[in-house]
């Protein structure tokens, strides 16, 4: 009975001192860029694909995800970006950038004037 009761307070003891993790996001896919703070406004995309950044860009936008994910690599601007990143900071083309999610991972916030991106299809504002 010692014994039932011991594992027990420890399978209890394991199960409720879990520290909770925050949540791991990652760079790589597409996300947009709006000059203004309405995703609907968003002009820009760029694609992190393997440390390299595709940008396409759109004059008029109909604002929606479907016109973003019918862009393929033909629709791509000439020349490519580097980067890299290690959960809290983006390596932009050699310069650093403090990122933070929020939306589950769907909105991401960099530090300096360039301040906003939204992964495509998150349904974020």
């Amino acid at each position: 009975m010692r014994k039932m009761y011991f594992i027990a307070l420890v399978t209890f003891a394991a199960l409720t001192s879990c520290e909770k993790s925050n949540p791991v996001y990652t760079m790589e896919g597409k996300w947009i860029w709006s000059p203004t703070e309405n995703r609907a406004d968003a002009n820009t995309m760029y694609e992190f694909i393997d440390g390299n950044i595709y940008t396409s860009y759109c004059i008029t936008c109909p604002g929606d995800d479907d016109y973003w994910n019918s862009l393929d690599s033909s629709d791509r601007i000439p020349g490519v970006h580097s980067y890299s990143f290690d959960g809290d900071t983006l390596l932009w083309n050699g310069t650093p950038r403090a990122v933070t999610f929020e939306c589950d991972g769907g909105k991401l916030h960099l530090d300096g004037s360039f301040s906003h991106l939204w992964r495509l299809s998150s349904n974020c504002q």
